[in-house]
């Protein structure tokens, strides 16, 4: 009996052997399928970003450490920074559109229709957004035609509104591309009666949370496709909830202050002067800052305990380098609290405490960013300037050395190496 058992049970074995093997095979061969290799990716990630913070709990933003009486002030010249070099992209070529007529007032609704939407992948609303705001100009491309060359890790969280532009300036050069900050809903409106969609970036809040305490706020982009003052809404096609959102003013207006209400516009050459009579002063890029400083500053004085309007003020600030002042304005923006995933979008703090010498403060707010993102290159990057000025010249390295790997194509880190390599 036992003799009859014992073949049986080998073949058993042998068979489940066998349909394990096939199964692992299909496993292998989907996961090279990039649809399913990026949501099992994501998968993965989030386990992995909830087990962390679970393991390890971050609080909020750390509050400014105790400073001198008399700031050390640097010149910027202490670390120029690089900008992409257009050798890494190829720009493609044009074409010729044809002329839209400006209207003469701004009618109480408008809607300039829909692009084909398409769902954004994961941590992709930027390429995402800005692929349907190519695709209202007849642009032959997707997501992740964008997103190859301006986040090749699915996981990497954040593509920057600097990063959008140029990737329009270098990749469908046929097109005119502009951003501002300190924008307004009426201003919004006017591009929009003009013919032209405007893409905003803002504040968003999840459903769902991704570790304990997760406060669930994020950045995020729209594209606003029309509007209407009997509803106080606009139109928005938003990447991650769906086509032709009903928006109103007011959330727009509260969730934008966030990201110091900047807008980028994508347009046709022959729509140029258009685009400048609509911006007026605001098209000159220093009236504008100022422009936004001031809005920031006045916000401040009418709500002190307003952390947006202060982290505002100190991007204004960086970009007229005025970098203690600016440390000041982060300090309070920092006090009065901020989002958990604020430094996974905005650098200025970075820029701030860098160069007024307070580098106890810089690589304070750069670990805790690395605490809610480990794979933010920009956090690398600024943690690694920081390590450098600290004396720990091989971590620094190391961490530019991370920035790159996690984007390769981030030339401020080829830049920190070569820096530290002539500069020991």
């Amino acid at each position: 009996m036992d003799d009859k058992i014992l073949p049986m049970s080998k073949s058993i074995l042998v068979n489940l052997g066998i349909v394990f093997l096939v199964v692992l095979l299909l496993g292998v061969l989907l996961y090279q399928v990039p649809a399913v290799k990026s949501q099992l990716n994501w998968r993965i990630d989030i386990a992995e970003t909830y087990l962390r913070n679970l393991i390890n709990p971050v609080g909020q933003i750390p509050t400014p450490l105790p400073q001198p009486v008399a700031a050390v002030t640097l010149s910027a010249t202490d670390l120029p920074t690089a900008q992409p070099t257009a050798e890494l992209i190829t720009p493609t070529p044009g074409r010729t559109p044809t002329q839209t007529p400006r209207p003469t007032q701004i009618p109480p609704s408008i809607n300039l229709g829909s692009p084909a939407w398409e769902k954004q992948t994961p941590n992709n609303c930027g390429p995402a957004t800005l692929s349907l705001y190519l695709n209202t100009h007849n642009w032959e491309g997707e997501q992740g035609d964008i997103s190859a060359l301006l986040k090749p890790q699915t996981a990497d969280r954040n593509v920057n509104v600097e990063e959008l532009v140029y990737y329009v300036r270098t990749q469908a050069g046929w097109l005119n591309t502009e951003y501002r900050v300190g924008g307004d809903i009426e201003l919004l409106k006017s591009f929009l009666a003009a013919g032209l969609p405007v893409m905003i970036e803002e504040g968003f809040h999840f459903e769902e949370s991704y570790w304990p305490n997760d406060d669930r706020w994020a950045g995020h982009y729209l594209l606003l496709t029309g509007y209407d003052d009997t509803t106080q809404s606009f139109i928005a096609q938003d990447t991650f909830i769906g086509p032709d959102q009903i928006v109103p003013y007011q959330s727009v207006e509260e969730n934008w202050q966030t990201f110091n209400y900047v807008y980028i516009l994508v347009y046709r050459p022959d729509q140029t002067d258009l685009v400048k009579s609509l911006l007026g002063e605001a098209w000159d890029p220093d009236v504008n800052r100022q422009q936004a400083l001031e809005l920031a500053q006045s916000q401040t004085t009418d709500d002190p305990n307003n952390a947006y309007a202060w982290f505002n003020l100190g991007s204004n600030l960086v970009y007229f380098e005025r970098y203690n002042e600016a440390a000041q304005a982060y300090d309070k923006a920092r006090q009065a609290g901020l989002p958990q995933r604020m430094l996974r979008y905005q650098f200025g703090p970075f820029f701030a405490y860098f160069f007024s010498g307070r580098n106890d403060d810089l690589l304070t707010i750069s670990e805790y960013a690395l605490q809610r993102t480990p794979n933010s290159e920009e956090a690398l990057l600024w943690r690694g300037w920081g390590r450098y000025r600290a004396g720990d010249y091989f971590q620094a390295i190391e961490d530019f050395q991370a920035a790159l790997e996690e984007n390769p194509f981030y030339q401020d880190a080829r830049y920190a190496l070569d820096y530290v390599a002539e500069n020991p």
